[in-house]
Protein backbone atom coordinates (compact mmCIF):
# COMPACT_ATOMS: atom_id res chain seq x y z
CA UNK A 1 0.00 0.00 0.00
CA UNK A 2 1.09 3.54 -0.64
CA UNK A 3 1.41 6.20 2.06
CA UNK A 4 -0.73 9.15 0.98
CA UNK A 5 -0.89 10.85 4.36
CA UNK A 6 1.17 13.86 3.21
CA UNK A 7 -1.34 14.93 0.54
CA UNK A 8 -5.07 15.53 0.92
CA UNK A 9 -7.72 13.65 -1.00
CA UNK A 10 -11.05 14.99 -2.18
CA UNK A 11 -14.46 13.34 -1.79
CA UNK A 12 -17.03 14.56 -4.28
CA UNK A 13 -19.89 14.52 -3.31
CA UNK A 14 -19.45 13.99 0.44
CA UNK A 15 -23.04 15.05 1.11
CA UNK A 16 -24.59 11.96 -0.49
CA UNK A 17 -24.92 8.57 1.18
CA UNK A 18 -21.94 6.77 -0.35
CA UNK A 19 -19.74 9.87 -0.29
CA UNK A 20 -20.40 10.36 3.42
CA UNK A 21 -19.34 6.80 4.23
CA UNK A 22 -16.21 7.09 2.10
CA UNK A 23 -15.34 10.28 3.97
CA UNK A 24 -16.01 8.54 7.29
CA UNK A 25 -13.71 5.69 6.31
CA UNK A 26 -10.95 8.16 5.48
CA UNK A 27 -11.10 9.93 8.84
CA UNK A 28 -8.37 7.87 10.50
CA UNK A 29 -6.27 7.35 7.36
CA UNK A 30 -5.92 10.49 5.30
CA UNK A 31 -6.16 14.21 5.04
CA UNK A 32 -9.34 14.86 3.13
CA UNK A 33 -11.71 17.42 1.74
CA UNK A 34 -15.41 16.58 1.63
CA UNK A 35 -17.01 18.80 -0.94
CA UNK A 36 -20.40 19.62 -2.34
CA UNK A 37 -19.70 21.65 -5.48
CA UNK A 38 -21.62 22.31 -8.66
CA UNK A 39 -20.24 19.70 -11.04
CA UNK A 40 -21.47 21.77 -13.97
CA UNK A 41 -19.10 24.55 -12.85
CA UNK A 42 -15.74 23.42 -14.20
CA UNK A 43 -13.74 26.19 -12.51
CA UNK A 44 -15.10 25.38 -9.06
CA UNK A 45 -14.01 21.77 -9.48
CA UNK A 46 -10.48 22.86 -10.39
CA UNK A 47 -10.34 25.03 -7.27
CA UNK A 48 -11.59 22.15 -5.11
CA UNK A 49 -8.91 19.80 -6.43
CA UNK A 50 -5.98 22.11 -5.67
CA UNK A 51 -3.14 20.17 -3.98
CA UNK A 52 -5.19 16.95 -3.74
CA UNK A 53 -3.51 13.69 -4.77
CA UNK A 54 -6.74 11.81 -5.49
CA UNK A 55 -10.45 12.22 -6.03
CA UNK A 56 -13.25 9.95 -4.89
CA UNK A 57 -16.01 10.76 -7.38
CA UNK A 58 -19.36 9.58 -6.04
CA UNK A 59 -22.07 11.55 -7.81
CA UNK A 60 -25.77 10.93 -7.54
CA UNK A 61 -28.80 12.48 -9.13
CA UNK A 62 -31.60 14.45 -7.47
CA UNK A 63 -34.90 13.06 -6.26
CA UNK A 64 -36.00 11.99 -9.72
CA UNK A 65 -34.26 10.66 -12.81
CA UNK A 66 -35.51 11.29 -16.32
CA UNK A 67 -33.99 11.57 -19.78
CA UNK A 68 -32.86 15.20 -19.33
CA UNK A 69 -31.20 14.55 -15.97
CA UNK A 70 -29.23 11.69 -17.48
CA UNK A 71 -27.53 14.24 -19.74
CA UNK A 72 -26.78 16.53 -16.79
CA UNK A 73 -25.08 13.70 -14.88
CA UNK A 74 -22.95 12.82 -17.90
CA UNK A 75 -21.93 16.46 -18.36
CA UNK A 76 -21.03 16.70 -14.68
CA UNK A 77 -18.86 13.60 -14.86
CA UNK A 78 -17.06 14.92 -17.95
CA UNK A 79 -16.31 18.17 -16.10
CA UNK A 80 -14.97 16.29 -13.07
CA UNK A 81 -12.73 13.92 -15.05
CA UNK A 82 -11.42 16.73 -17.27
CA UNK A 83 -10.63 18.81 -14.19
CA UNK A 84 -8.74 15.86 -12.69
CA UNK A 85 -6.79 15.45 -15.92
CA UNK A 86 -5.83 19.14 -15.90
CA UNK A 87 -4.88 19.14 -12.22
CA UNK A 88 -1.15 18.99 -11.51
CA UNK A 89 -1.60 17.07 -8.26
CA UNK A 90 -4.26 14.41 -8.95
CA UNK A 91 -2.70 10.97 -9.29
CA UNK A 92 -5.80 8.77 -9.19
CA UNK A 93 -9.57 8.89 -9.51
CA UNK A 94 -11.80 6.35 -7.78
CA UNK A 95 -15.14 6.54 -9.57
CA UNK A 96 -18.35 5.21 -8.04
CA UNK A 97 -20.52 3.46 -10.60
CA UNK A 98 -23.21 0.81 -10.39
CA UNK A 99 -23.90 -2.77 -11.36
CA UNK A 100 -26.85 -1.33 -13.29
CA UNK A 101 -24.24 -0.05 -15.76
CA UNK A 102 -23.43 -3.67 -16.64
CA UNK A 103 -26.53 -5.87 -16.43
CA UNK A 104 -29.28 -4.42 -18.64
CA UNK A 105 -29.77 -5.58 -22.21
CA UNK A 106 -32.52 -7.07 -24.36
CA UNK A 107 -31.27 -10.61 -23.76
CA UNK A 108 -30.56 -10.08 -20.05
CA UNK A 109 -30.51 -13.80 -19.34
CA UNK A 110 -28.29 -14.86 -22.23
CA UNK A 111 -24.83 -14.29 -20.71
CA UNK A 112 -23.61 -17.12 -18.49
CA UNK A 113 -21.21 -14.76 -16.73
CA UNK A 114 -21.69 -11.05 -16.10
CA UNK A 115 -18.41 -9.44 -15.10
CA UNK A 116 -16.36 -6.26 -15.47
CA UNK A 117 -16.35 -6.62 -19.26
CA UNK A 118 -20.16 -6.34 -19.43
CA UNK A 119 -22.04 -3.14 -20.21
CA UNK A 120 -25.72 -2.26 -20.18
CA UNK A 121 -27.25 -1.38 -23.53
CA UNK A 122 -28.23 2.32 -23.53
CA UNK A 123 -30.96 1.83 -26.12
CA UNK A 124 -32.56 -0.91 -24.07
CA UNK A 125 -32.39 1.31 -20.97
CA UNK A 126 -34.13 4.11 -22.88
CA UNK A 127 -36.75 1.71 -24.21
CA UNK A 128 -37.56 0.45 -20.70
CA UNK A 129 -37.17 3.92 -19.10
CA UNK A 130 -34.40 2.67 -16.84
CA UNK A 131 -33.08 6.20 -16.36
CA UNK A 132 -30.84 5.42 -13.38
CA UNK A 133 -29.15 2.56 -15.23
CA UNK A 134 -28.82 4.74 -18.33
CA UNK A 135 -27.22 7.57 -16.33
CA UNK A 136 -24.74 5.23 -14.67
CA UNK A 137 -23.89 3.53 -17.98
CA UNK A 138 -23.37 6.68 -20.02
CA UNK A 139 -21.57 8.59 -17.27
CA UNK A 140 -19.16 5.73 -16.59
CA UNK A 141 -18.50 5.22 -20.30
CA UNK A 142 -17.85 8.96 -20.69
CA UNK A 143 -15.51 8.91 -17.69
CA UNK A 144 -13.53 5.98 -19.08
CA UNK A 145 -13.28 7.45 -22.57
CA UNK A 146 -11.97 10.76 -21.24
CA UNK A 147 -9.67 9.20 -18.64
CA UNK A 148 -8.02 7.00 -21.26
CA UNK A 149 -7.70 9.88 -23.70
CA UNK A 150 -6.08 12.06 -21.03
CA UNK A 151 -3.99 9.15 -19.66
CA UNK A 152 -5.56 9.62 -16.22
CA UNK A 153 -5.32 6.79 -13.70
CA UNK A 154 -8.90 5.80 -12.86
CA UNK A 155 -10.64 2.89 -11.14
CA UNK A 156 -14.41 2.37 -11.10
CA UNK A 157 -16.32 0.58 -8.36
CA UNK A 158 -19.57 -0.86 -9.72
CA UNK A 159 -21.72 -1.19 -6.64
CA UNK A 160 -24.73 -3.37 -6.03
CA UNK A 161 -27.80 -2.05 -4.26
CA UNK A 162 -26.38 -0.12 -1.31
CA UNK A 163 -27.63 -1.09 2.15
CA UNK A 164 -26.61 0.35 5.49
CA UNK A 165 -27.63 2.44 8.51
CA UNK A 166 -30.74 4.56 7.86
CA UNK A 167 -30.48 3.90 4.13
CA UNK A 168 -34.25 4.11 3.62
CA UNK A 169 -34.29 7.62 5.11
CA UNK A 170 -30.97 8.96 3.89
CA UNK A 171 -30.80 7.36 0.42
CA UNK A 172 -34.40 6.65 -0.66
CA UNK A 173 -34.18 8.02 -4.20
CA UNK A 174 -31.15 6.06 -5.39
CA UNK A 175 -32.47 2.93 -3.67
CA UNK A 176 -35.75 3.07 -5.54
CA UNK A 177 -34.10 4.01 -8.85
CA UNK A 178 -31.75 1.04 -8.53
CA UNK A 179 -34.65 -1.33 -7.83
CA UNK A 180 -36.58 -0.49 -11.00
CA UNK A 181 -36.72 -3.82 -12.79
CA UNK A 182 -35.84 -5.70 -9.58
CA UNK A 183 -37.97 -8.72 -10.52
CA UNK A 184 -36.07 -9.16 -13.79
CA UNK A 185 -32.73 -8.74 -12.01
CA UNK A 186 -33.73 -11.31 -9.40
CA UNK A 187 -34.95 -13.89 -11.92
CA UNK A 188 -31.77 -13.51 -13.97
CA UNK A 189 -29.31 -13.83 -11.09
CA UNK A 190 -28.02 -10.25 -11.17
CA UNK A 191 -29.78 -8.67 -8.17
CA UNK A 192 -27.05 -8.05 -5.60
CA UNK A 193 -26.52 -5.80 -2.61
CA UNK A 194 -23.53 -4.33 -0.81
CA UNK A 195 -23.05 -3.01 2.71
CA UNK A 196 -22.06 0.65 2.61
CA UNK A 197 -19.18 0.15 5.08
CA UNK A 198 -17.68 -2.54 2.86
CA UNK A 199 -18.28 -0.42 -0.24
CA UNK A 200 -16.48 2.55 1.30
CA UNK A 201 -13.59 0.31 2.37
CA UNK A 202 -13.25 -1.05 -1.18
CA UNK A 203 -13.06 2.51 -2.52
CA UNK A 204 -10.26 3.33 -0.09
CA UNK A 205 -8.38 0.10 -0.87
CA UNK A 206 -8.66 0.82 -4.58
CA UNK A 207 -7.08 4.21 -3.92
CA UNK A 208 -4.30 2.87 -1.68
CA UNK A 209 -3.30 -0.07 -3.88
CA UNK A 210 -1.09 1.07 -6.75
CA UNK A 211 -1.92 -2.03 -8.81
CA UNK A 212 -5.67 -1.43 -9.11
CA UNK A 213 -7.00 -0.70 -12.59
CA UNK A 214 -10.23 -0.89 -14.55
CA UNK A 215 -13.66 -1.81 -13.18
CA UNK A 216 -14.46 -3.70 -9.97
CA UNK A 217 -17.85 -5.26 -9.29
CA UNK A 218 -18.63 -4.74 -5.61
CA UNK A 219 -21.33 -6.64 -3.72
CA UNK A 220 -21.70 -8.84 -0.65
CA UNK A 221 -24.45 -11.18 -1.81
CA UNK A 222 -26.53 -12.08 -4.84
CA UNK A 223 -30.24 -12.39 -4.08
CA UNK A 224 -31.37 -15.58 -5.81
CA UNK A 225 -33.88 -17.29 -3.50
CA UNK A 226 -37.33 -16.21 -2.30
CA UNK A 227 -36.13 -16.21 1.31
CA UNK A 228 -33.30 -13.82 0.47
CA UNK A 229 -35.68 -11.63 -1.52
CA UNK A 230 -38.03 -11.40 1.46
CA UNK A 231 -35.16 -10.49 3.80
CA UNK A 232 -34.07 -7.77 1.39
CA UNK A 233 -37.61 -6.39 1.30
CA UNK A 234 -37.68 -6.43 5.11
CA UNK A 235 -34.45 -4.46 5.30
CA UNK A 236 -35.92 -1.80 2.98
CA UNK A 237 -39.31 -1.53 4.68
CA UNK A 238 -41.23 0.78 4.71
CA UNK A 239 -39.57 2.21 1.57
CA UNK A 240 -40.90 -0.74 -0.40
CA UNK A 241 -43.98 -2.79 0.57
CA UNK A 242 -43.47 -6.21 2.08
CA UNK A 243 -44.94 -9.07 0.04
CA UNK A 244 -47.33 -11.41 1.84
CA UNK A 245 -45.48 -14.15 3.68
CA UNK A 246 -47.03 -16.91 1.59
CA UNK A 247 -45.49 -15.44 -1.56
CA UNK A 248 -42.02 -16.07 -0.17
CA UNK A 249 -42.29 -19.83 0.35
CA UNK A 250 -41.26 -20.83 -3.15
CA UNK A 251 -38.35 -23.19 -3.65
CA UNK A 252 -36.89 -21.58 -6.78
CA UNK A 253 -33.17 -20.93 -6.77
CA UNK A 254 -31.87 -18.79 -9.61
CA UNK A 255 -28.35 -19.05 -10.96
CA UNK A 256 -25.79 -16.53 -9.69
CA UNK A 257 -24.31 -14.89 -12.77
CA UNK A 258 -22.31 -11.98 -11.34
CA UNK A 259 -18.61 -12.58 -10.75
CA UNK A 260 -16.17 -10.65 -8.54
CA UNK A 261 -12.75 -12.22 -9.12
CA UNK A 262 -11.07 -8.82 -9.31
CA UNK A 263 -12.67 -7.64 -6.08
CA UNK A 264 -11.76 -10.86 -4.30
CA UNK A 265 -8.11 -10.37 -5.21
CA UNK A 266 -8.16 -6.74 -4.05
CA UNK A 267 -9.65 -7.70 -0.68
CA UNK A 268 -7.25 -10.63 -0.25
CA UNK A 269 -4.20 -8.52 -1.11
CA UNK A 270 -5.28 -5.82 1.35
CA UNK A 271 -5.58 -8.41 4.12
CA UNK A 272 -1.88 -9.19 3.76
CA UNK A 273 -0.86 -5.72 4.97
Amino acid sequence: MEDHNQSPVCVLDASNYIGFWILKGLLNKENYFGLDVDVLDYHSILVALKDCCALFCSLDGPDEYDDSLVDLEVRGVINVVEACAQSESIEKVVFTSSLTAAIWREDIGSEIVVDERSWSDPEFCRKMKLWYALAKTLSEQAAWALAMDRMLCMVSINAGLVLGPSVTKQNPGSTMFYLKGAAEMYENGVLAFVDVNFLADVHIRAFEDRSTCGRYFCFNQIVNTSEQAFKLAQSLSPLIPLPPRYECKGSEVYAERLKTKKLDKLVEDAACF
